[in-house]
């Protein structure tokens, strides 16, 4: 199968790799990695109830992402037995890992860390496992690895998972539904407290580097101030508002901010540092910064919850055990008509597949231009810009 890479001198090179006949394929592997999130066990469940029963193939699952080919332990076999009920539970049966990159893994050389390019090893190990085919669920960090599995002549499906709802090509991944509801329902929860102690409360919620979750829940939740990483926010325009809400007699106010979320005239805050060595760093901390500042400019009483891992955890939504489900059986269609390195996709309510690179050129972030921001803001909610 033909597949474009840009030469040095920037131009599309040609490379070929011989894609196995889906006629002869007989053993496929399936991987989780990055974050955990509601719909992962659906998603395996889709794959092997669809390979086993529809093509007589057998399942390999590998264990905690790429990790699993790294080590001994690699993998189970996984039979439509061992699925059964699966669309219900949260988590994943095969484990997950988000710290150790192939592309530039840790290893200790001389009593000491170094980073090396693994993913030769790891194509080894495919081999000697005699894998015809790997599904790949993961968001844009797993998906840059199985392109770089891809080029080096791995034939490979990739599915799009992500709380985060920030992969690109596809309409939503699944795992963001479930989180949003769990936001969502934490800022119901604060409302109530909120409104009988009349004080600030803000909600500390995930995502890096898009705000889909802070916006969406915000406004399902009724959140009265917004700040997503998109849109810096000036703390003065919040305090304003946050004043002119008491004034007009509302005695308590609900901000919900991103992780990534960062004042217009400073930084992320990270609760560890990004690495020399390219490490992103661990953010935290924005929820208390915010809350602590509007104490400080309107004097009023603020408190900060961090939602945290609640966000990826728990059973997953109706919504988010079907799109995982339909993505796990259109992994396996795909994978019968040949349509190696590619990665199912939500494009309105079809479920349709895309080159795995396109996917992963840039992160799909919120618009402040946006229709949804455009809500936001019609609705009175602040998002200080």
């Amino acid at each position: 199968m033909p597949h474009a890479k840009k030469a040095m001198n920037g131009k599309p090179k040609k490379i070929s790799h011989a894609m196995p006949d889906p006629s002869r394929i007989k053993r496929l592997a399936i991987l989780t990695g990055g974050g955990d999130c509601p719909g992962l066990n659906a998603v395996i469940r889709g794959v092997v109830r669809a390979a086993v029963l529809r093509h007589g193939w057998e399942v390999l699952g590998i264990h905690d992402g790429y990790d699993g080919f790294l080590r001994a332990d690699t993998c189970r076999k996984l039979t439509s037995k061992d699925v059964r009920g699966l669309q219900a539970r949260g988590g994943t049966i095969l484990g997950t890992s988000n710290r150790g990159n192939p592309l530039n893994y840790p290893i200790r050389e001389g009593g000491k860390i170094v980073h090396r390019d693994v993913t030769n090893d790891i194509v080894k190990r495919i081999k000697e496992l005699e894998i015809d085919v790997l599904i790949a669920v993961g968001g844009d960090g797993t998906m840059k690895i199985t392109q770089a599995l891809f080029e080096k002549g791995v034939p490979v499906i990739g599915i799009p998972k992500t709380i985060d709802n920030d992969l690109g090509v596809t309409d939503v991944t699944f795992g963001f539904n479930s989180a949003v509801n769990s936001a969502t329902d934490a800022l119901d929860k604060l409302h109530t407290t909120a409104e009988s102690h009349h004080r600030i409360l803000v909600l500390e919620v995930m995502g890096r580097d898009c705000g889909w979750i802070a916006l969406e829940a915000g406004i399902a939740g009724g959140a009265d101030v917004i700040l997503i990483p998109e849109i810096p926010f000036d703390l003065g325009r919040i305090c304003e508002h946050i004043s002119q809400r008491k004034n007009s007699g509302s005695r308590f106010s609900i901000v919900i901010v991103a992780e990534g979320a960062m004042p217009a005239d400073g930084k992320k805050i990270y609760e560890i540092e990004p690495g020399m060595d390219g490490r992103p760093g661990r953010l935290g901390g924005i929820g208390r910064w915010v809350a602590e500042n509007i104490g400080l400019c309107t004097t009023l009483e603020t408190r900060v919850a961090v939602l945290g891992h609640l966000q990826r955890g728990g059973t997953p939504t109706t919504y988010d055990r079907i799109l995982a489900t339909r993505f796990g059986v259109e992994a396996v269609n795909l994978i019968a008509d040949g349509g190696f390195g590619k990665m199912v996709c939500l494009r309105g309510r079809r479920i349709a597949s895309a080159t795995i690179e396109s996917a992963v050129k840039k992160l799909k972030r919120v618009d402040p231009k946006g229709q949804m921001v455009g809500t936001a803001e019609s609705l009175g909610i602040e998002l200080g810009r």
